[in-house]
Order: C-alpha cells, then structure tokens, then sequence
C-alpha cells in the first residue's frame, strides 16, 4: 500500500470570503476531488440480491460473480424456510451474506461471510453454523485456499459480522500463519471483537458486552437533513444501536482501532491483549482500551503507510483522517455527493477507494423508504 499524496488538497476550510452585503458560505467541498469508479444502478452485492453476494468489476460497468456462479447459489437458497422460525442455511462451501471483502499482504482476497441475509419481507434470519465463516481465495487461480467456520460460542445466531483486518506476521501465533481481527456490530445480540488464528482455524471473542463495542443510549445523527431513527416494523421509531464496526491496524501491527455507528468516538487496544487467552485476558484487554478521540458519525476505516486512519463523517459529507501521532481528527475531503463512505480501501496505484452505499436510505432507517428512488 502507498500513502496519498498530499499536494492535491486544497484549503481544508472551504469557505468562500464575503462581499459586500453577502454572507459567507460553505461551497461543501475540500481537498482531493472524487472519481465515480463503479455505479450499482440494481442491488449492490451485499447480503442476497438473487444474482450473488461478492462481485469482480470489469471494463464497461460488467459485474461478475466472484469467484464463480456456482459458489454464490447455495442450493435450495440462502434461507432454511423448514426450521421455525426461518434460518440462515448451514453452507460452508457456499457464500450466504457477504459483508467484507479485504486483500491482505500477501496479496489473497478474504471474505467475510455474516451468515445472515433478509426474507422478503426485511426480516433479519438468524445465522447458523457453517454460515457466518472466513474464505480465503487465491487471487491468481481464483480458487478457495481456506474456509475458517465459527463455532455457535463465536458466531451466535444474532450475530453480525462486519470488518475484517489482517496481520500476517508470522511470529504472532504458533502456526505461523497470522492473525484477523473482526467486528460484530450485531444490533440485537452481543457486539464484539472477534481474534482468528489464521493457521489453527481457532477463534474467541473480546469485550463482549463493553460500553466501548456499543452504540450510545438515545443515540441520533443526521445526513442529508435526514434525521436517522431505527426502522421497527410495527412500533415507534427507535434509535441506532450498531455497534462495533469499522476496524483498522495500527501501522506497527501493535494497535488496533475500532468504532461503532452508534457512537461517535474512535478507540483503540493493544492487539497483544486480544491475542492472549489467559484467565484475565478478558478484564486485561477492557482496562487496556483507549479513547483515542471523537470521529463523528462513521462506518469503514482504513489505514495508509503514515499510520493515518481514514473514516467517514457521513453528517459532513465528509471522509476524515485520525493523526496517532498527534491525536488529531481531521477532514480528508468533503463532496456532496458522499452520504455513507464505507468499505475503505488504499490501494498500490495511489488511491483510496470506498463505497457509498447509501444504507442511510434502506429500510432499516425510518421510515424505511428510499426519498430518492423513483
């Protein structure tokens, strides 16, 4: 990965001076401009569309399914409608509902599968074993070098897996094949942070239940004068309960940053206390949890070669960058176009990509209809 370059930012402030009898204004935008890489004018891939969960883009706006056809069908569907209530089939060789996709150092592609989709009706299926899972995919053969499955003490029916990072350092764990470190921001059950051994297969869960991996009580933001209230099908609206979410490693490998939708404060922990799996690992791991600064309302994050950590401000229009160093959060760029920046990505060519998803206008956001669609 390589940093971005800086010489393209302009004035940060992006504030025009006033003239006479003229107020001063906000032109809305700063630093780098935006390049449209990919538009999803249908379903995006992300949990079941009926086409696939992961895509590979192609020249001329093609979408393939990735890695085959045949791995995004699970036979018979995605959902069990024999259990009662509903759940989410137990495939391990198939994708169910893919949240995360992330190429790591040594340049194979990660999938991270929740194991959860939505019945037609917007109703959320619990997951089941074999479903909620890590794929590993060789880049150049396009075939699966590993499927790490969690077990029912990891992976809970409500669960929600959301991000996943990589350290692939080998001196880590006795396989010698690395660590991830994974996001449940489930919103119904016990948000969390999730440790894979990368070589065992193993895992386990950290901070289960902390205040630092929920959402804040009464919790309410606004995007594009949209005030964001929970969607609840039958009741009153509530508010947004995500909670950890986006994820990011510390240059050094030694931290790791974590934040929630539901809250607007970035933290952090040093990722030896998520690895250890002592009698005080648990209490260990809480008391070494820091909060690093305030981030706004935010999804993704990512970091460069600096160290810096990229993250959305979705109530600016904004994507912002933590400074570890200085403890300073800071906006990157601002475009009016950016709703919910997500999935971030610094790329070798130079670039960071993200998506904006605009999950602020889906049916889980009250009053569960899209303004914009016609």
């Amino acid at each position: 990965m390589v940093s971005i370059k800086w010489a393209s930012i302009a004035a940060l402030a992006g504030f025009y001076p006033a003239k006479a009898q003229n107020l001063i204004f906000d032109s809305g935008r700063s630093g780098p401009s935006l390049e449209v890489m990919h538009l999803y004018h249908d379903q995006w891939p992300t949990g079941t569309n009926g086409k696939y969960t992961v895509a590979e883009l192609f020249e001329n706006n093609i979408e393939k399914p990735y890695p085959s056809v045949e791995f995004n069908s699970p036979p018979g569907g995605a959902i069990n409608f024999t259990t009662t209530p509903p759940t989410v089939a137990n495939y391990k060789d198939y994708l169910i509902g893919v949240q995360s996709v992330v190429i790591d150092s040594a340049d194979r592609l990660w999938i991270l599968d929740t194991g959860r989709v939505l019945t037609p009706q917007g109703v959320l299926v619990p997951a089941s074993v074999g479903g909620a899972k890590l794929i590993g995919v060789n880049l150049t053969t396009n075939s699966v070098i590993k499927t790490i499955v969690f077990p029912n003490t990891v992976a809970y029916p409500d669960i929600y897996l959301n991000d996943v990072r990589f350290d692939l350092d080998p001196n880590l764990t006795s396989s010698g094949e690395g660590v991830a470190y994974i996001t449940d921001s489930s919103s119904e059950g016990r948000t969390g942070l999730i440790v894979v051994d990368l070589g065992s297969g193993e895992s386990r869960r950290h901070l289960d239940g902390s205040p630092y991996v929920q959402g804040d009580r009464q919790f309410l933001a606004f995007v594009w004068v949209r005030e964001l209230y929970a969607n609840q099908a039958g009741n009153r609206a509530g508010h947004l309960t995500f909670g950890a979410d986006g994820v990011a490693l510390g240059k050094d490998g030694k931290t790791l940053y974590f934040g929630g939708v539901g809250n607007r404060y970035l933290y952090s922990v040093p990722t030896e206390r998520l690895r250890d799996n002592g009698p005080m690992s648990q209490i260990r791991a809480q008391a070494a949890v820091v909060t690093e600064s305030q981030k706004g309302l935010s999804d993704g994050f990512e970091t460069d070669t600096n160290g810096f950590i990229y993250h959305g401000n979705f109530e600016h229009n904004a994507v912002n960058f933590f400074n570890p160093e200085n403890g300073t959060d800071q906006v990157f760029l601002r475009d009016p176009r950016i709703n919910w920046a997500d999935t971030f990505s610094v790329a070798t060519d130079g670039y960071i990509y993200f998506t904006n998803n605009q999950l602020v206008f889906g049916p889980a956001v009250y009053p569960g209809t899209d303004p914009f669609r016609c």
